[in-house]
């Protein structure tokens, strides 16, 4: 049994915290600050998880899956999250987020999680599906209807590590490439906000990633 920690306790936090009880996984969960009511909220969206400070999910856990504000990274309990296996979850959205310049021309918000947590091995996964298809479209292994997560990263261990929880969450994995080639399925792409089967999403990411080799020979 892998212990998920998961920090970030909206909706899409405590949706990730349903999928991995569900899945078996003991998993610990972590809002802004103080417990206050996350136990009160955990009880109605994933009474089977529990909840911690963050320092503790940190500590605690084999794998930890951020789902906080990207502008809040730089809060978290680097730390504690030593050698651990980081899945990236994050969009960038100015509304919660505020401006920041880094990320106006969309790039990958992955490398920016990985410099604030230099010690964990990132990877960016969970991240282009909304709560709602998290929700509902988690299928057992080997259903025709299954969808998919896009999965990039730069350690091999690390993301083989994310693919198996993908699988487990009720999801295909499908790795893309290394951890910058996360905005390939990010906001404003094709893979982005829709729930596709795996060769449906293979096939948006190499497109987007073809588009973007054009470009460049053009420039």
């Amino acid at each position: 049994m892998t212990t998920v920690g998961i920090i970030g306790a909206g909706k899409l936090g405590s949706t990730l915290a349903r999928l991995s009880t569900d899945a078996g996984h003991r998993t610990l969960v972590a809002g802004s600050g103080e417990l206050g009511t996350l136990p009160l909220i955990l009880s109605v969206m994933a009474p089977a998880a529990t909840a911690m400070r963050a320092i503790d999910v940190a500590r605690e856990a084999d794998i930890v899956i951020l789902a906080l504000p990207l502008g809040r990274i730089g809060e978290l309990p680097a730390a504690q999250m030593s050698g651990k296996t980081v899945v990236d979850a994050l969009n960038y959205w100015p509304q919660t987020d505020g401006v920041i310049p880094e990320f106006e021309d969309g790039a990958a918000s992955s490398p920016a999680v990985a410099r604030t947590l230099p010690e964990s091995r990132v990877v960016k996964a969970l991240s282009h599906l909304g709560y709602h298809e998290l929700q509902d479209d988690a299928r057992p292994a080997g259903a025709a209807d299954r969808r998919a997560i896009a999965i990039a990263g730069d350690d091999l261990d690390s993301v083989a590590e994310v693919a198996a929880l993908v699988d487990s969450l009720g999801f295909d994995p499908v790795v893309v490439g290394r951890l910058d080639e996360g905005s390939l399925f990010g906001p404003g792409t094709d893979a982005f906000g829709v729930s596709l089967t795996a060769e449906e999403l293979s096939r948006r990411v190499d497109a987007r990633r073809a588009s973007l080799a054009g470009d460049s020979r053009r420039g």
